[in-house]
């Protein structure tokens, strides 16, 4: 377990990774408690991963970025699936709870949910899955400490997986190569590789993972540009790396994901806000920006 934390106490993070039982499909544990002065305002990217998130006690109210004056609704814990666009994210500042960061197909098998109930959308847990989530989100609000609460996910999800529905292998490899190309391989390619026609790889698709192929794709292909744009590359060469015919073309897709344009973008990642020293969620990714 790695801990960071502010010594004026105002912040602190726990991180760890799951059993190994549970990798690769359960990435990442993430606890964290804020104590800030001012409200927050944070935006979170389409990031190929399924989030399950207990708040201990304030509420996070929650929009889509592309229309951020909407009142939006008010959480405190959440099953997010898969998204295709950003979500905006507001609290007042003080903010304690823990995630869970999981691929779309181990979501599907340890929750048993079909991944496009989830996909876009934003649900609560305790609803979705019934007193075996309640029980689990008192038990963590009340553990001592993260070590507990990462371990009491470890031994839940242990549990969990001896019932959990099998998942087809083709999904996952199809999921696997759409993350390997960052979306470039053509869908075609894709289909024929599994054996299966186009309409049944989609819809296996879309209940194991929650987007089609095709919209799987568009979020690995952002994925790869937000990468290159933290290395500080020039938008015209991303555009052109990353397979859009022109920058234009990459602003629009860009845009039309997050809400912002990439120069946008690219100046709030560069803001200082008080707060923790990483934003982003997933290791090696980028998946968030602090916009307040």
């Amino acid at each position: 377990m790695q801990h960071l934390a502010c010594p004026e106490g105002r912040w602190e993070v726990a991180t760890a990774l799951p059993h190994a039982r549970l990798r690769p499909g359960v990435q990442r544990y993430r606890g964290y408690r804020l104590n800030l002065d001012l409200p927050r305002q944070r935006l979170e990217v389409p990031d190929g991963a399924v989030t399950l998130l207990f708040s201990f006690d304030h509420e996070v109210r929650v929009t889509e970025a592309l229309t951020p004056s909407a009142p939006g609704n008010a959480h405190r814990s959440m099953l997010v699936g898969l998204r295709t666009s950003a979500g905006l994210g507001r609290h007042s500042g003080r903010l304690y709870g823990l995630e869970v960061i999981l691929s779309p197909w181990k979501a599907y098998s340890l929750f048993g949910i079909p991944m496009h109930e989830l996909a876009d959308t934003i649900t609560d847990p305790i609803d979705l899955l019934g007193p075996r989530c309640r029980d689990l989100a008192d038990a963590l609000a009340c553990a001592p400490g993260w070590a507990q609460r990462f371990d009491l996910l470890d031994t839940v999800f242990l549990h969990w997986s001896e019932d959990a529905l099998p998942v087809s292998n083709r999904v996952r490899y199809a999921w696997r190569e759409l993350a390997r190309t960052s979306g470039a391989l053509p869908i075609g390619e894709l289909v024929a590789a599994t054996g299966w026609g186009w309409r049944q790889l989609e819809n296996r698709f879309r209940a194991e993972i929650g987007l089609t192929p095709k919209g799987a794709a568009r979020v690995m292909r952002l994925r790869k540009v937000l990468r290159l744009m933290a290395a500080d590359l020039p938008v015209a060469g991303i555009a052109a790396e990353c397979g859009f015919s022109d920058q234009a073309h990459l602003n629009r897709e860009f845009k039309a994901m997050i809400g912002r344009t990439p120069r946008q973008f690219r100046h709030a990642r560069g803001l200082d806000f008080a707060g923790p020293p990483t934003v982003d969620r997933v290791d090696g990714q980028v998946t968030s920006i602090i916009l307040t």
